[in-house]
């Protein structure tokens, strides 16, 4: 699975997993709705990512403005690869992240 959610207590961690592709998107979605309606704080850890296509860099986009208006905490967790940063840099979704020890 490239994507799962855990949660404890409000805090609701979407751990990404290898090459997150437009077969994951269905998948990352579902994982991103189920998080923002359940608490005051969504994490994306991205530490097992290698790669995100523009499919998953614009479902993390919509999510990081969905939480935005709706109050929630969004954040991008975790050491990226190489290419995860250029994806999420061009995407201008740097501001959402956070260094890895307030994970």
């Amino acid at each position: 699975m490239p994507a799962t959610l855990e949660q404890d207590a409000g805090l609701n961690v979407i751990r990404l997993e290898g090459a997150m592709e437009i077969g994951c998107a269905a998948e990352l979605k579902r994982l991103l709705v189920e998080a923002l309606a359940s608490g005051p704080e969504v994490r994306i850890s991205q530490e097992g990512a290698t790669d995100l296509d523009v499919t998953a860099v614009q479902l993390l986009w919509a999510a990081a403005r969905q939480a935005q208006g709706a109050g929630v905490k969004f954040t991008l967790t975790g050491p990226a690869s190489r290419e995860v940063s250029a994806a999420l840099g061009e995407a201008g979704l740097q501001q959402f992240l956070v260094p890895v020890d307030a994970e």
